[in-house]
């Protein structure tokens, strides 16, 4: 009989294609791309089948901007649309990386990237308090001609000029769960939920609708992680391990986690929610859904954490 293999996720962040100290050329991010491609081959090579995660911050930020700079030339697409250009050009770096990647060390696998619709709720508050800047700064006149042409809202940022903020809700529904299920299931390697999905919702005549929105891409690897019922969710981070008391004196590292003790440590304050936080969160929500485990840990250690010898396990 044949022995079932275990199923991984893993979710990272888009500076780890386009990191703030690099220009964001091509050809950089090709290069991250096939450093990234080593490390999911590792996690393939441990024994996982496995199901890729990634942010897309800079770049729809950086797409945004182009969009901008051609207005008069070009008309822009809307924010939905944007997170599916980059899921398609972010996805298409990493399958690449990675199918060489599998070829060089003759592993018979396929890679797939999905562009992924993900639902949310059009009646989430977030709707209602729109807090997630995207896009270029502006300046004040422009800001008013968009806050009146396109009905945006537009807050000054730290005098840094003007910027669009859009809401951040929660995501309900995978729409395309079964198709990740059974590729997953099939043995290939897939690339989906780039940059948290594209956000949709259910109109007044049952049919799906991009909206203006961005959707955490923790929160979405964590729904995904459970609806696909996965043994271990990694979320890679800018640390080794999860800390208490961090940048204080009393500072610690955290091992192994319970997720009763996450729990109480979140409401505590802990976990800022812009930046542990959500990881967290999104650890905590897939554990309590019967999850096995979530390891969190930065790139430098995850082959150390996949052996136990490095990064926080969050256990139930």
């Amino acid at each position: 009989m044949p022995v079932k293999r275990r199923l991984a996720l893993i979710a990272f962040g888009g500076n780890a294609l386009l990191p703030e100290t690099q220009r964001g050329v091509q050809a950089e991010q090709v290069k991250n791309a096939e450093k990234a491609a080593r490390l999911m081959v590792h996690i393939v090579r441990k024994g996982y089948e496995l199901i890729i995660v990634h942010g897309n911050g800079p770049q729809v930020g950086n797409l945004l901007i182009q969009m901008e700079e051609a207005v008069t030339k070009i008309p822009p697409y809307t924010l939905d649309v944007c997170d599916a250009m980059t899921e398609g050009s972010m996805g298409f770096m990493l399958e690449r990386a990675i199918t060489n990647e599998l070829r060089r060390l003759s592993i018979d696998k396929d890679a797939i990237t999905l562009v992924t619709p993900v639902l949310v709720d059009r009646a989430d508050p977030a709707f209602e308090n729109p807090t997630k800047p995207v896009g270029p700064f502006y300046t004040k006149f422009r800001a008013q001609q968009l806050a009146r042409e396109k009905k945006w809202v537009m807050v000054e940022d730290a005098g840094r000029g003007w910027r669009k903020v859009v809401p951040s809700p929660r995501p309900i529904d995978i729409v395309p769960k079964l198709v990740i299920h059974d590729l997953v299931e099939a043995g290939r390697i897939v690339i989906a939920a780039g940059g948290g999905g594209i956000p949709v919702i259910l109109n007044g005549r049952g049919l799906y609708e991009g909206v203006e929105a961005v959707i955490d891409k923790d929160y979405a690897s964590s729904l995904i992680a459970r609806e696909v019922k996965v043994d271990l969710f990694i979320i890679l981070t800018s640390t080794e391990k999860v800390f208490v008391d961090f940048g204080k004196p009393t500072q610690r590292e955290l091992a192994v986690l319970p997720v009763a003790e996450a729990r109480e440590y979140l409401d505590q304050g802990q976990f800022p929610p812009g930046s542990m936080g959500p990881k967290i969160r999104a650890a905590i929500e897939y554990i309590q859904a019967g999850g096995k485990e979530v390891l969190i840990t930065d790139a430098a250690h995850l082959k150390a954490a996949l052996i136990g010898r490095s990064g926080t396990r969050i256990v139930p």
